[in-house]
């Protein structure tokens, strides 16, 4: 990096000298080229008007001049000239600033050398008598000026360029300094400093990449601890049931179980348990199918009202094993969602309301909505839940009794399943909840369409 802008620096410098020497040399010939013209005009106008008042005598006592002076007929032959012999001259009629001279009374013009590196300046005035005096400088050309000031230009240009070496490195070296002196660990260290003002805004946003790196770090971190976690309990919760079905197997399969009704029994504690992990096996596929979105899952305009009917007249028979009332109350509500997933938040909920209330309580569902959103309510009147355990109940295989579990079943994943389900809907869940009054969910789902519509 610092090369780079050691180069750029450098070449700009260079770039700028050049330029600059060019454009002053250019001014200066155009500047001096003026004044050469002006002092030419001068002179012919003098020079014009003695021609004027002494004819031909004025050239007799002519002396030495700076200015070449020819003195030509309206024919254009040549009647004097102070450098050529006259006679040998061509004619001059075809010369611009003759024609120029005996057309409008006076004329200008400039030709160059062969070799380009001299120029004449011509000056031509009409007299009264109609011949025309004409007067001419030699100037040197700007190719020449620059060859003349060659030596000393490239002296110049050596010691612009040791100068421009010497402020480019020292300018890069500057500028790279405070960028190497960086603290990119702590950005912010180095914000507000005048060195770092124009890069503060990178400054600021590298901050805001540490910060959010972290976060996702402390994501990555707490999701490997429950995937860990979610391993070892779901292992946990899948060797019970397997060592209960080994162990009644074994021994139906060693005939120690002599009466019909014991055998009778213990296919039935198998044939549960078997159906307490197939609804295990269910739980976690769901689960790992909300923990990715939903993908895959179609969503279409459905009521909610009815879904609740539906998961609480699959319930109606485990109510009743129960001893509790279920009961749903309110009106159609539209909402666009995944079906399946909305029954399982419905059924879930109901399903723990259940496990968890006494016989004889009640369990009331209650669908409602407006133009903003769509509410279920699921209220039991059961045991509760501390205030402590409010924040974990949405965990995986996280109960809050566990020996009341074990008597009602269940794999410990319905409120995940429920927190899941919800969030890729958008929704949001509120417990309220006191020891041996009840609990109240309340699920909020935003009143969304179709958006292909």
């Amino acid at each position: 990096m610092r090369g780079k802008i050691f180069r750029s620096i450098w070449f700009a410098l260079l770039f700028v000298l050049a330029l600059s020497f060019v454009l002053i040399t250019g001014l200066m010939y155009a500047h001096f080229t003026n004044e050469q013209l002006d002092q030419l005009r001068n002179e012919t106008k003098l020079v014009a008007q003695a021609v004027k008042l002494n004819g031909a005598h004025y050239f007799d006592e002519l002396g030495g001049t700076d200015f070449r002076i020819t003195w030509i007929t309206g024919e254009g032959t040549i009647l004097y000239d102070n450098e050529v012999d006259a006679a040998a001259m061509e004619n001059h009629m075809e010369r611009k600033e003759i024609r120029d001279a005996l057309q409008n009374g006076y004329g200008e013009s400039h030709r160059y050398s062969s070799t380009l590196f001299e120029r004449q300046l011509y000056t031509a005035q009409r007299l009264p008598d109609g011949s025309v005096l004409r007067l001419s400088i030699t100037q040197a050309t700007i190719w020449n000026l620059f060859l003349q000031f060659l030596l000393p230009i490239t002296g110049i240009l050596l010691a612009a360029l040791i100068l421009s070496l010497f402020l480019a490195s020292n300018l890069s070296r500057r500028i790279v300094e405070p960028l190497n002196a960086l603290d990119l660990d702590e950005p912010l260290k180095n914000a507000g400093r005048g060195a770092y003002a124009e890069i503060e805004p990178l400054l600021l946003r590298i901050d805001d990449q540490h910060r959010q790196l972290a976060k996702d770090r402390e994501e990555l971190e707490k999701t490997s601890l429950i995937r860990q976690e979610f391993t070892a309990n779901a292992s946990h919760e899948l060797k019970t049931p397997l060592h209960i079905i080994s162990g009644y197997a074994e021994l139906l399969e060693s005939g120690m179980v002599d009466s019909e009704e014991s055998r009778s029994l213990f296919a039935g504690k198998i044939r549960t348990e078997a159906q307490r992990m197939s609804k295990l096996v269910e739980d976690i596929i769901d689960l790992s199918r909300l923990d990715g979105g939903g993908i895959g899952m179609p969503r279409e305009l459905t009521d909610l009202y009815r879904i609740a009917l539906n998961a609480v007249e699959s319930l109606e028979a485990a109510a009743d094993d129960a001893g509790v009332k279920l009961s749903v109350e309110g009106e159609s509500t539209p909402l666009y969602g995944i079906p399946q997933v909305l029954y399982g938040i419905v059924y879930n909920l109901c399903s723990n309301a259940i496990h968890y209330s006494e016989r004889g309580s009640c369990v009331a569902v209650t669908v409602h909505g407006d133009a903003e959103k769509a509410v279920l309510t699921v209220r039991d009147s059961g045991i509760g839940i501390p205030k402590e355990d409010l924040n974990r109940i949405f965990e995986r295989f996280y109960r809050v009794d566990k020996s009341r579990s074990k008597e009602v079943g269940g794999t410990g994943l319905g409120l995940s399943i429920v927190k899941h389900a919800a969030r890729i809907h958008d929704a949001v869940i509120n417990v309220d909840s006191a020891l041996g009054k009840g609990s109240v969910f309340t699920v909020e789902f935003p009143a969304k369409t179709d958006p292909s519509r």
